[in-house]
């Protein structure tokens, strides 16, 4: 992942979304950022204006963390297992930044939200490479991956909040809903667990 320079703007952008996750969005003032930054409230004026660039900074900040993290997947010959590797990464992305990704998805402008979907067209050209490999059948690309991406956002959410006992469990998992998935779409069993596996097996080298 791309290492970003530490800057006060950073500093309160981390700060912000510290506070919006852990105490919620009436929470977030100039005064609560300065003092969670450690910095003056003129000093969030001075770098943003006032709080909605903030907000703004803090939900492009985690699309960017996550960009970063999608883009160090490679492109193998099994677009399956490329399309799991993918999620893998947004997880990952979602664990190192849980503020940020609980925040990032609150977006309200719609030049917010173009952001994510912007992030997230990585994974709608892997679904022509599927269908073109004879593994899914002929869809609308955009279709399956907001599905796809429910489908990862919903586990890590949850997984995020608690609601599972321990890593090895949330794996095994994971696993079984991405191969139902791949199924779903149209791949045979044998070859979902197949790229699921090989997409794991990667992902923990």
């Amino acid at each position: 992942m791309t290492n970003r320079s530490r800057d006060p703007r950073a500093e309160l952008v981390e700060a912000g979304a510290r506070v919006l996750a852990e105490q919620g969005p009436g929470a977030l003032s100039a005064r609560s950022l300065a003092r969670a930054a450690g910095t003056s409230t003129m000093g969030v004026y001075t770098h943003f204006g006032g709080m909605p660039a903030v907000v703004r900074a803090i939900i492009q900040e985690g699309f960017g963390r996550l960009a970063d993290e999608l883009a160090t997947v490679g492109r193998t010959d099994d677009p399956v297992a490329d399309s799991v590797a993918l999620s893998l990464a947004y997880r990952r992305a979602a664990h190192r930044n849980p503020h940020l990704y609980r925040v990032m998805f609150g977006a309200t402008e719609p030049a917010d939200r173009q952001i994510g979907l912007y992030t997230l067209r990585v994974a709608r050209d892997l679904v022509p490479r599927c269908v073109a490999a004879g593994r899914y059948r002929e869809t609308d690309p955009w279709v399956l991956t907001r599905q796809g991406w429910c489908l990862i956002h919903g586990l890590v959410s949850l997984e995020l909040a608690g609601f599972y006992d321990d890593l090895p469990a949330a794996d095994a998992e994971f696993r079984r809903y991405f191969e139902n998935f791949a199924i779903g779409a149209g791949d045979t069993p044998d070859r979902a667990r197949a790229s699921v596996a090989a997409a794991f097996g990667a992902s923990s080298r």
